[in-house]
């Protein structure tokens, strides 16, 4: 999950691959963790985002598909619940405070131009498959 955060999350396959039952992982990852994976994972995904709105010169929605949500509601949401701040008043705030803002063409290319997950869209494991 650390490795592959902004893919979908696929836990029968995360499950299966620890020798688990779904819901036997669920239980051992949150006695673990003390969240369930998809809590980590979120939590996880807004840390990137936070990193990206400091350093790079992305819109919010490009951030919101490059970390791994299909919904900027829902990422909206999820990042105000973990730091208190939207996403554009989180930039507004830390903007200017850290190294030179990153261009998001080069930001794109560092995090593998998951430009594929656009609506719509095949991910790579969905073209693997078929």
């Amino acid at each position: 999950m650390d490795r592959d955060w902004a893919e979908p999350l696929d836990l029968d396959a995360v499950a299966g691959h620890a020798g688990y039952s779904r819901y036997h992982f669920i239980r051992a990852f949150k006695g673990a963790y003390g969240s369930t994976p998809g809590q980590y994972l979120t939590r996880r995904r807004i840390e990137r985002a936070e990193e990206l709105l400091r350093s790079a010169n992305l819109s919010v929605t490009e951030i919101c598909s490059l970390v791994g949500f299909s919904s900027l509601g829902t990422f909206s949401t999820s990042f105000k619940r973990q730091t208190g701040l939207t996403p554009s008043a989180y930039r507004d705030l830390y903007v200017g405070r850290a190294a030179a803002v990153i261009p998001g063409c080069y930001a794109m290319l560092w995090y593998g131009g998951r430009d594929a997950r656009a609506p719509g869209s095949k991910d790579r494991n969905s073209r693997e498959a078929e």
